[in-house]
């Protein structure tokens, strides 16, 4: 179904103090700095920083598993009984994401990129 998890982002209420956090914990400038989402890479790995996160019902970190088929594996995942927490968008470049959860409310991300 996919490579694995690659992506993890963090609801932050404060972006500029999250950022200043994560650069000194990473020891790397983000590679993304806008006032919608900071993105640090580390290896093949990316921290994301979201300001909305909260607002879009993230309620901690969330994974997000590297798919080639976003379409597919989510419903893949509905039919296996998840239940439909964020639908696929667009959050730039042609990436898509998109988010369930399962039976015990934790959330699985999904991403495909571009």
């Amino acid at each position: 179904m996919n490579p694995g998890i690659r992506t993890i982002i963090y609801p932050v209420k404060d972006i500029a103090q999250a950022k200043t956090l994560y650069t000194k914990l990473l020891g790397i400038e983000p590679y993304v700095d806008e006032a919608y989402y900071v993105g640090f890479k580390v290896g093949d790995q990316e921290i994301g920083l979201d300001p909305n996160g909260h607002s879009h019902g993230m309620t901690g970190p969330v994974g997000y598993w590297e798919v080639d088929d976003i379409k597919a594996s989510l419903q893949l995942l509905l039919d296996a009984g998840a239940q439909a927490q964020q639908e696929a968008k667009d959050v730039g470049g042609g990436k898509l994401i998109a988010s369930v959860k399962d039976a015990d409310g934790n959330v699985i991300g999904l991403i495909q990129s571009p």
